[in-house]
């Protein structure tokens, strides 16, 4: 007798999200795919479609229950880890601890956490989306300058504004900023970390059994032209030394133990302190955006996306240790600093030979925006270097070698 096919709920179906539906289907799993908007290319790739919204709990676990599903994946999405772990919860299927990944999921939760079981963190107060201006700006006159305005339950650096003695109307624009992204209506006011390492330490970190396993830590590319707030990509090894790198990797593990997280990939965000402190600015709950993931598997040669697709699925055997690399590898993330329409990209010689792989978000012809969040990304370009001097030569003006056209 032919034994049954079993069932993934998989948790949204974007452009990055493809490749986990399709390796669910290379795996041999019948894929069930939710997402609310109705041009999500995922539909496509995946068995069968809801076009439900993933951050609906009640809807998440009823169509799980409905479709028998045996594992559910919030693929590289922040909002819908909380829904993929309360449904795998009531179902009984594999999951880390909802309350943990609520903890993780939003900022001024995680920030208390974080104060209240000793771990580094700036001094920080949550503030609702309506809150008087000047009183918000009297709270942030009492704190260590600069300070940040964000939304507690976004990713991708999206409504986040950086403030240095703020007065009233600024504070005013940022809470409006931060409201535009905000879901569950309570924005974030913390001290501003100083940074002693240069750039803010990201990738992605797999858990196995409580023990972080995988090692992919890299460093945040930054446009300061735009800001310097939403990364533009990532460059490995992350530059960081011996002993840095050390500070951070205890810190990861011990949240990690303290969480009680069980299995998975994290996405790591990070600044290293001037004084060599490593304080943590999130630990996602979920795979890095970015398209993290593929570019950890070429550098590694571990295939992330499948042990994604594998854990969630209850199936723990594929081997996911991996400790790090020399080897110089970057990615680049297409992007403009103006509203328009693409025209093409440009690239300059002498980084064309470093490009191995690209993916475009928006094709020739269609509208594009300003680079402010993760979302407005145009494509994703993958680079391979002979070294790290190499690498530094490249990444510097790296949006002046690889250029969107833009009229």
């Amino acid at each position: 007798m032919e034994r049954e096919q079993r069932s993934i709920l998989l948790l949204g179906g974007s452009r990055q999200q493809v490749v986990a539906i399709e390796c669910a289907k290379r795996l041999g799993y019948h894929t069930v795919l939710c997402d609310y908007l109705p041009d999500n290319p995922g539909q496509y790739a995946a068995d069968v479609f809801y076009q439900e919204s993933t951050t609906d709990r009640a809807r998440m676990l009823e169509i799980a229950r409905a479709e028998g599903v045996s594992g559910v994946l919030a693929y590289a999405s922040d909002p819908a880890a909380l829904t993929a772990a309360y449904v795998a919860e009531e179902l009984g299927l594999p999951t880390n601890p909802l309350a943990s990944v609520e903890t993780l999921s939003t900022k001024h939760l995680f920030r208390r956490y974080l104060s209240e079981h000793g771990f580094p963190a700036p001094a920080a107060h949550p503030v609702t989306v309506d809150a008087d201006p000047s009183e918000v700006a009297q709270l942030a006159a009492t704190m260590r300058q600069p300070v940040v305005i964000k939304p507690t339950d976004s990713s991708g650096s999206k409504g986040v504004s950086v403030l240095d003695g703020p007065d009233a109307e600024e504070v005013r624009r940022a809470l409006e900023a931060a409201a535009a992204y905000s879901r569950n209506g309570v924005l974030l006011l913390e001290e501003y970390i100083r940074a002693g390492f240069p750039r803010v330490i990201g990738g992605d970190v797999f858990v196995v059994d409580g023990e972080v396993r995988f090692w992919g830590l890299m460093s945040c590319l930054r446009d300061e032209e735009l800001g310097g707030l939403v990364p533009i990509g990532e460059r490995c090894p992350s530059g960081l030394s011996a002993a840095q790198e050390r500070a951070v990797r205890e810190q990861i593990q011990a949240l990690v133990t303290s969480l009680g997280m069980r299995f998975g990939e994290f996405n790591v965000e990070i600044i290293v302190g001037e004084d060599d402190t490593p304080y943590f600015l999130e630990l996602g709950a979920r795979a890095g955006g970015n398209m993290i993931p593929v570019q950890l598997s070429d550098i590694s040669g571990v295939d992330l996306i499948e042990a994604n697709v594998r854990y969630a699925m209850g199936d723990s055997s594929l081997d996911v240790a991996f400790d790090g690399s020399d080897a110089a590898f970057a990615t680049y993330v297409l992007h403009t600093d103006r509203e328009g329409i693409l025209r093409g990209v440009e690239t300059d010689p002498d980084i064309a030979p470093c490009i191995y792989r690209s993916v475009m978000y928006v094709e020739p012809g269609q509208p594009v925006e300003r680079f402010d969040g993760a979302g407005k990304a145009l494509g994703i370009f993958f680079l391979r270097f002979d070294d790290v001097a190499h690498m530094e030569g490249m990444l510097d003006g790296i949006t002046r070698r690889i250029r969107a056209v833009v009229s």
